[in-house]
């Protein structure tokens, strides 16, 4: 039902679900708990939303720290967004590196982003939605990110819309991680 892609961040996956299309439009089944199980990854999901965002918004870089950390799972079903996910795993092969995958309605496509990941998007199409499952309620307490701009990350946008929250986040280079890779 699912298939997964690797990235070069180990945990981390591009899910393609089955898409189909037919003369009444489009159905997509993003998530079944056995189906996750089954191609272990988390299956426990505690709280779901989603964001609207217009072209050139950069939202990010997000994560909660321990012990409110949690498993993202991530998809566009309106639009298209440059996806991006940044490993704060001391320890990890990829510490400090980022991936980039273009989620969009068109492919149907999502993002496994394991515990100990920031995680942040451009809005590449004139409006993009996203739907995000996280394995933790929301503490603000233990919310956190690092400046989008500050791990050599390119964008492709010269005049992005950030928040003011997003804007004001410490630089990954003087980010203390508490975040420990163990696959």
């Amino acid at each position: 039902m699912f298939a997964l892609k690797k990235t070069k961040i180990p945990g981390c996956f591009e899910i393609q679900p089955k898409v189909i299309d037919d003369a009444r439009g489009r159905f997509v089944k993003i998530f079944h708990k056995d189906d996750f199980a089954k191609l272990n990854l988390e299956s426990t999901f505690a709280e779901e939303y989603y964001s609207h965002s217009r072209q050139g918004v950069i939202r990010g870089m997000h994560f909660q720290i321990p012990p409110s950390d949690h498993v993202k799972v991530v998809y566009c079903i309106h639009g298209e967004v440059q996806d991006v996910v940044l490993d704060l795993r001391r320890g990890s092969p990829t510490y400090g590196e980022a991936i980039e995958i273009r989620l969009s309605e068109s492919e149907g496509n999502g993002i496994y982003i394991p515990k100990g990941m920031a995680h942040g998007f451009c809005a590449t199409s004139p409006i993009a939605t996203l739907i995000y499952k996280v394995t933790t309620i929301y503490d603000s307490n233990k919310d956190q990110g690092v400046l989008w701009n500050s791990f050599g990350f390119d964008w492709g946008t010269k005049n992005p819309i950030i928040s003011k929250r997003d804007s004001e986040f410490m630089p990954l280079k003087d980010f203390q991680s508490p975040f420990m890779y163990m696959l």
